[in-house]
């Protein structure tokens, strides 16, 4: 079998891969030093689009259009642009085996790749219902969201089963985003889950009122506090029905599952620190182990913010970890700043947008007009731990108003009144 050498790989191809490959460009790495490695048949590309754009009806988001870096309003990189600048990607490659003493990386088809240095941006898996055993989780049409494979499948079955009715199983980001996708489809949506309100890791009850309230008025149909524990298929192994704990069950065309993510550390246990579920780093994304680094999804980093050690999954800090630690690889022992993040989370769906900044503990303060009815809404929540304001949530932000509620997250301003807080609503943020 063959065996390659390289200086540099990145091992995954999503976002953190494109974000290190432009860094490595930036900082003149030379022709044919650094490689990809990525079990998906398509250079690195802007996960988020797949669950919003790539399923529209009409102009749907496809590919070269959403390559790598325009996500953040830089240079599209399409394939071309890695041979231009001497970057292999090795593509459709899935690595069974990784030896980190031997520097040795072992693919399915029994090929090796050594390396000097290595990055592990293998990102997240989806959880699936049948790794619970869920009964009748392996019927057709039950799909899951995490690569364009996936998004095509979802795709050729939204147009097969045209106006037909759908399931979202789970209440989080994907659930939240799917749901609106699906409706906008002119599917008949029903959105299952187990927790007393939507998007419960960040969302406080009044602003998950707000998007269920939303949602409601859409068509969409909520229902809480329950799971799904089966699925019936008919003779041509396709999901017709979604049985649930409480005893209902529900029509399916199609079900679509988001119930979270596990990161991708399989290849490295036993052989790497972890903490938290992921693989512990340093400021700079440095391992446990000489040479090799971990960003996006799998690390688990100090958050210098907060004095703690964090695993963040989001595309923002998938992208900025990557050029952290491209910049510490190549900085020959000059100092380079410690990662200093501002967790920062958004969505967009239907005519919402919405943006998060900072931290999510501590007390709560709801402003401005939260009634889903209203033409334009626009309203807010501040979190305060310790006097302090330390998180801010924003739903019909401008541009401006967006960086306002960021640079309250960071500077934590104190705050002497919780009643004048919700008084001065955004204008507390715009006066820091």
């Amino acid at each position: 079998m063959a065996e390659k050498h390289f200086k540099y790989v990145i091992l995954g191809g999503g976002v953190s891969a494109g974000y290190a490959a432009r860094e490595f460009a930036k900082q003149g790495v030379k022709p044919h030093e650094l490689a990809i490695i990525s079990k998906e048949a398509v250079a690195p590309y802007e996960r988020p689009a797949l669950s919003k754009a790539y399923l529209f009806p009409e102009n749907p988001a496809r590919l070269p259009g959403f390559h790598v870096c325009v996500g953040s309003g830089g240079e599209r990189l399409p394939p071309e642009w890695y041979s231009g600048k001497g970057i292999e990607l090795i593509l459709s490659t899935e690595i069974v085996k990784a030896d980190l003493a031997s520097k040795t990386l072992t693919s399915a088809a029994g090929d090796t790749f050594k390396y000097h240095t290595l990055i592990i941006a293998t990102g997240s898996t989806v959880i699936r219902l049948t790794d619970f055993k869920v009964q009748g989780a392996d019927a057709k049409n039950i799909f899951y969201l995490r690569e364009i494979d996936d998004a095509d499948k979802l795709y050729e079955a939204i147009k097969a089963k045209k106006n037909g009715k759908a399931v979202v199983v789970g209440g989080g980001y994907i659930g939240l985003e799917l749901s609106a996708v699906l409706k906008i489809n002119n599917f008949d949506v029903s959105m299952v889950y187990p927790e007393p309100w939507c998007m419960p890791r960040l969302f406080t009850s009044g602003i998950a009122a707000f998007y269920e309230g939303y949602y409601s008025i859409k068509g969409i149909k909520i229902i809480k506090g329950t799971v799904a524990t089966g699925f019936i298929s008919n003779a041509d192994g396709e999901v017709t029905e979604v049985q649930l704990k409480d005893g209902r069950s529900l029509e399916a065309d199609i079900v679509v599952v988001g119930v979270g993510g596990r990161p991708l550390t399989t290849l490295f246990k036993g052989q790497v620190e972890e903490d938290k579920g992921g693989i512990k780093t340093d400021a700079f994304f440095k391992t446990s182990v000489p040479d090799v680094y971990a960003v996006g999804d799998v690390a688990t980093f100090p958050l210098k913010l907060y004095n703690d050690v964090r695993r963040v999954e989001h595309v923002d800090h998938a992208r900025k970890s990557a050029e952290q630690a491209v910049k510490a690889i190549l900085s020959e022992g000059k100092s380079n700043d410690e990662y200093d993040y501002l967790p920062f989370f958004y969505s967009r769906a239907f005519e919402l947008s919405w943006q998060f900044y900072g931290d999510n503990v501590g007390e709560t303060v709801l402003f401005g007009n939260n009634d889903p009815e209203a033409p334009k809404p626009k309203f807010g929540t501040y979190w305060i731990k310790d006097g302090k304001v330390v998180g801010a949530f924003l739903e019909g932000g401008s541009p401006d108003e967006n960086k306002a509620i960021a640079k309250v997250a960071r500077v934590q301003p104190p705050v002497s009144s919780l009643t004048e807080l919700e008084k001065d609503g955004l204008s507390f943020a715009s006066k820091i």
